[in-house]
């Protein structure tokens, strides 16, 4: 849509919204600049019909209907305020946490902007993201070239292909893919989609593909099975890591990405103590560690032993004591 199309549509809407009453089309075009510059009636009328039903698909309710008693024939036009406006917008904490976090995620990738004015529009609604919710939690979406094309193939629906180095022999061949969708496993960005080669589905680190992706296919010309779960295609096609679980007392209201992952949490408020307690899975110590001194005097470690005293140990070294 052009910016002069823009900009009639939306002094179209103001003026609409703004209006008290019926506005008749004489009105409507002594109102709106771009129809008053109108040559002819005729233009105006073309102009403004296909400004209606564009209005109209945009989900804008745009109203008919006369407050004349003597003059009825004589239709005007209004947006109703009521269907036009949006109710109030409320998040839980935990909700505002992640909206946070997809934001900064993206931070780094070309979706700065998008994710940027996502958060803005978020707080010219009175929603502001509690920055402290997420203290501790860093996420990246990642510098691997091939994220970005693979994730719009995948939204799109649109054939692969792309040159991919296989262990051990790590000579790149060329691999012909449906995407399906990419998922995050152990740190590592992964493709997951239906290789039309070997005829089955595969899963692809992203990191092993070199070169460029090539886009082979139409928009739709893809489309994800129903009963396809990416996550459980990545926990099915590879093998798991050994686990562990910690023991972390947490302050209610702190810590939610221990509790988006723990795999079961006592509140205080149930057991009648000051903390709620968590037990979070865990692969590396040493990056749960590293994730635990983040969230400071939020949280205590009561194990295991490995845990705690690396925590302790980071503390220490932070606050220069020997």
């Amino acid at each position: 849509m052009s910016a002069k199309r823009t900009e009639r549509l939306l002094n179209l809407t103001i003026c609409l919204l703004a209006a008290r009453r019926f506005l008749t089309k004489e009105q409507i075009r002594a109102a709106v600049t771009a129809y008053a510059e109108c040559p002819t009636v005729e233009a105006f009328e073309r102009m403004f019909e296909r400004d209606k039903d564009e209005l109209r698909e945009l989900g804008i309710p745009l109203e008919t209907g006369t407050h004349e008693a003597l003059f009825g024939d004589e239709v005007g036009y209004r947006i109703d305020r009521g269907a036009y406006a949006l109710p109030e917008v409320t998040f839980t904490p935990e909700e505002l946490a992640v909206l946070g976090l997809a934001a900064r995620a993206w931070r780094q990738a070309s979706l700065s902007h998008a994710a940027g004015t996502a958060l803005l529009k978020l707080r010219a609604a009175g929603v502001d993201p509690d920055e402290t919710a997420m203290a501790g939690l860093e996420p990246r979406v990642g510098d691997d070239p091939a994220l970005q094309p693979l994730w719009s193939a995948s939204f799109e629906g649109r054939p692969v292909s792309f040159d991919y180095r296989t262990p051990p022999s790590d000579t790149p061949a060329r691999r012909r893919v449906e995407p399906w969708g990419l998922g995050v496993r152990n740190g590592k960005w992964y493709l997951v989609g239906f290789d039309v080669d070997r005829q089955a589905s595969r899963v692809f680190r992203l990191s092993r593909i070199t070169g460029p992706i090539k886009v082979t296919g139409a928009p739709g010309s893809v489309v994800k099975p129903p009963e396809v779960d990416i996550r459980e295609e990545l926990r099915r096609m590879m093998p798991a890591a050994p686990r562990e679980t910690a023991v972390v007392r947490a302050r209610p209201g702190s810590a939610y990405g221990l509790r988006s992952r723990a795999g079961s949490i006592a509140l205080a408020a149930e057991t009648g103590g000051e903390w709620d307690t968590l037990h979070v899975e865990f692969t590396s110590a040493e990056t749960l560690v590293e994730e635990l001194v983040s969230y400071g005097a939020a949280v205590v470690v009561d194990g295991p032993d490995e845990v705690r005293d690396g925590v302790v140990a980071r503390l220490r070294a932070l606050a220069g004591v020997a």
